[in-house]
């Protein structure tokens, strides 16, 4: 067995920033490795996998985890790893040059593949991740990464006066906090700390179009109930936020809801980032925050009246989630009431086939049925491809379903 590489100061190996894409791929990946071996050793009895890998890694890439379950490593290298591992210096160096990379990391040409781009994200969002732990069993801090997300709002036919006579109208932005660190990937219910591919993809949508979705005051009236399930973030419901005033909506209510209490508090903040100048009096929207556990769904206040839509995007991990989803949403729409789900294919990885539960939940055949005889079931079915630089390595493609009341 061959001896392990001495670990390197970050300060005198890591690539500079602003030559990333003079870089070859491997390079870049190499030095990742590196600082997940100075930063996250591992126990030499823990077996553990990254859940995003490469498809066709480099073969000159060491994956970090060979090197650290090395059993030839001698003490002087575990002296000096320990050495770095505890040097301020470093470690602020290499948290520095991690925040940078990660913020550009989705416009670098460097990268062969998209899943190699994604494995390098999934590795560099790791190891920053790993600079806040508390005590020995990863008890990690928020990491708070925020950032601004820009869309075109297309208004269509509305006059300007409507609105507004400046350009700016037609620009909808939202500023988004993710809580990187606070994520446990074996946990699929706190997820919403970070943005996923289906919000941008749906968000990108109904900006572009709106009448897609029939988001206008002739379809919603002006002041409709709107519940968005799994808001995760909240990209969705602050851009509908955001949306809906433009578009004659001037009363919308918008009830975001999610399950993780860490997920909920995240949510809020964003909510709050987004409309701080906002009341909620005349002309304004009303948008909060409210708890909601599909399985065993309490629908007292703020979510004891039935709303005019419902929305989720990738929210379906589980095989069991499909059937929550719908005999929750069953229960919360109205039968004029139209609920857009937008779900993310994966075809690797654990959640490989998952997204064939929604189907068979919402068949027309079998179906909840409402007092009127109507069953709650798919009425339309659109696919859209993944965009480069959106989503995650094992996300194939995305499906919007409309799901309504059906006789």
């Amino acid at each position: 067995m061959s001896a392990a590489r001495r670990p390197l100061p970050p300060s005198s190996s890591l690539p500079a920033i602003r030559s990333l894409n003079d870089q070859p791929e491997t390079c870049i990946l190499s030095a990742l490795g590196d600082l997940y071996v100075l930063y996250c050793p591992l126990p030499t009895s823990l077996t553990f996998q990254t859940y995003s890998t490469p498809k066709d890694p480099p073969a000159a890439v060491d994956s970090g985890y060979a090197s650290d379950n090395d059993e030839d490593k001698s003490e002087d290298e575990d002296e000096c790893g320990f050495e770095l591992r505890d040097d301020p210096y470093e470690r602020a160096f290499a948290e520095r040059w991690l925040t940078s990379f990660l913020s550009r990391a989705e416009e670098l040409t460097c990268f062969k593949s998209e899943d190699s781009q994604q494995h390098a994200i999934d590795k560099a969002s790791c190891v920053l991740a790993s600079f806040f732990r508390q005590d020995e069993e990863e008890n990690l801090e928020d990491i708070e990464i925020t950032r601004d997300y820009r869309f075109n709002l297309n208004l269509g036919s509305y006059e300007a006066k409507e609105i507004s006579e400046s350009t700016e109208s037609e620009m909808i932005t939202v500023q988004l906090t993710d809580g990187l660190a606070g994520r446990d990937n074996a946990d699929h219910t706190d997820v919403g700390l970070q943005s996923w591919g289906a919000a941008f993809i749906f968000t990108e949508l109904m900006c572009a179009s709106p009448a897609r979705f029939n988001f206008s005051r002739d379809n919603l009236g002006s002041a409709p109930r709107i519940i968005e399930l799994g808001a995760g973030t909240g990209l969705v419901g602050i851009a509908l936020g955001k949306i809906l005033p433009r578009l004659g909506v001037s009363l919308p209510r918008i009830i975001a809801t999610d399950f993780h209490p860490t997920v909920l508090a995240n949510l809020e903040a964003n909510i709050i980032k987004n409309f701080s100048s906002l009341g909620l009096g005349k002309d304004s929207v009303s948008i909060q925050v409210a708890p909601l556990d599909w399985e065993t769904p309490d629908l007292s206040a703020p979510l004891d009246e039935q709303v005019d839509v419902l929305i989720a995007t990738d929210v379906i991990y589980g095989p069991q989630h499909a059937v929550w989803l719908r005999d929750c949403a069953a229960r919360m729409l109205k039968p004029d009431g139209v609920f857009w789900l937008m779900l993310t294919v994966r075809t690797t990885g654990k959640f490989e086939g998952i997204s064939g539960t929604v189907r068979a939940s919402f068949d027309g055949r079998h179906g909840i049925r409402n007092p009127h005889g109507c069953v709650l079931t798919i009425l339309d079915e659109e696919c859209f491809a993944r965009p480069r630089g959106i989503g995650r390595g094992d996300e194939s493609e995305y499906r919007l379903f409309k799901i309504g009341w059906a006789s």
